[in-house]
């Protein structure tokens, strides 16, 4: 039953992920049905941004009174809900509308896995869970192509997505009985665990170490967001590359920094109830979560700022920068959860 589970909560990684990259790959026909500048595509994935946000920081709050088997069907349900109305959105408006849901239903999922596979599965499954996600986010622009291209439009695009969301939130309501573990209910903790009260931000910001993890977060994700984003720009601008040659050139360096990055977010999301406790690592995880999800968010449009105003020539410097802060606040706050684990 317990790898049974471990299955369910792979699907649910794969659905979480198909939704991802959807917008990205329908915008060009999206924007031209809605008469619309392209630019505005950014207005849909920052109110989807802002809705992840909030939701990560509610996880605590949420999985302690309702667990994470009912969270999860919750937020997959309202996820694919939001991908239906945008297959039936006939107005710019609407999109926007429809992207609450969107990003509130992601930010409390992601939140509630990492959090239950971190305190009951081994390190390695943490890994494969993330693995999941990029499965989905590969899967989805597929998808979306084989709508467009069979001339069946985006709209069905997202429907596609909407039904398999559809058929994963039945699977996971009839999974719900398998989230109980003996000395335990759905939310993975234990009686004595659960009857701490959800922790507050200012609180969750005051445990030793607590500051320096979450800024390793938002760097993590900036390194990885900022370099995918303005990469290929920077050789062309920079070394007068052709586009189609810096996106070969710009390759290599992706993939270096990709294998680099991979294994951090996972590890460090699964190391959170060894360094915080387990009564606090669904609080840590989710507020986690909302830091990387700001640092994804701000810091490529701060280098845009920068290579506009100054020079994109910094490109490498504010990499190694953001990469010199994320190592050395890691490195700041181990000796600070030896607190925590002595408590």
């Amino acid at each position: 039953m317990f790898q049974l589970l471990l299955m369910i909560i792979y699907l649910a990684f794969i659905s979480l992920g198909l939704p991802d990259s959807l917008l990205g790959s329908a915008w060009p026909a999206m924007d031209q049905e809605f008469s619309v500048p392209v630019s505005y595509a950014g207005g849909i994935s920052m109110i989807i941004a802002v809705g992840t946000v909030v939701s990560s920081l509610q996880s605590d709050r949420l999985t302690k009174r309702f667990g994470t088997g009912k969270v999860t069907t919750a937020s997959v349900l309202m996820t694919a809900a939001a991908l239906f109305g945008f297959s039936i959105s006939h107005s710019y408006a609407a999109l926007c509308l429809w992207a609450i849901p969107y990003g509130l239903g992601a930010g409390s999922v992601d939140a509630s896995l990492n959090n239950y596979v971190a305190l009951h599965y081994a390190s390695r499954h943490m890994s494969w869970l993330h693995c999941m996600w990029g499965v989905g986010a590969s899967i989805g622009p597929y998808i979306m192509g084989y709508a467009l291209s069979g001339g069946q439009g985006w709209n069905m695009g997202y429907r596609y997505i909407a039904i398999l969301q559809i058929v994963l939130t039945a699977a996971l309501i009839f999974s719900l009985p398998l989230w109980k573990k003996q000395g335990t209910d759905d939310t993975g903790q234990t009686d004595g665990e659960m009857k701490t009260k959800p922790l507050s931000l200012r609180q969750i910001i005051k445990i030793p170490g607590a500051k320096e993890i979450l800024i390793t977060f938002f760097c993590y994700c900036a390194l990885e967001q900022t370099t995918g984003l303005w990469a290929s720009s920077y050789l062309v601008l920079r070394h007068g590359l052709p586009a189609e040659t810096a996106a070969g050139i710009a390759l290599t360096g992706l993939i270096l920094i990709g294998l680099g990055c991979a294994p951090v977010y996972p590890s460090i999301i699964h190391s959170t109830p060894e360094h915080f406790g387990a009564d606090k690592s669904q609080a840590m995880i989710g507020v986690q979560m909302a830091f990387a999800y700001v640092g994804t968010c701000l810091m490529p449009p701060v280098f845009g700022f920068i290579a506009n105003h100054i020079s994109v020539f910094l490109f490498p410097g504010f990499l190694l920068v953001i990469l010199a802060l994320m190592t050395g606040m890691y490195e700041k706050m181990l000796p600070k959860v030896s607190v925590n684990t002595d408590e």
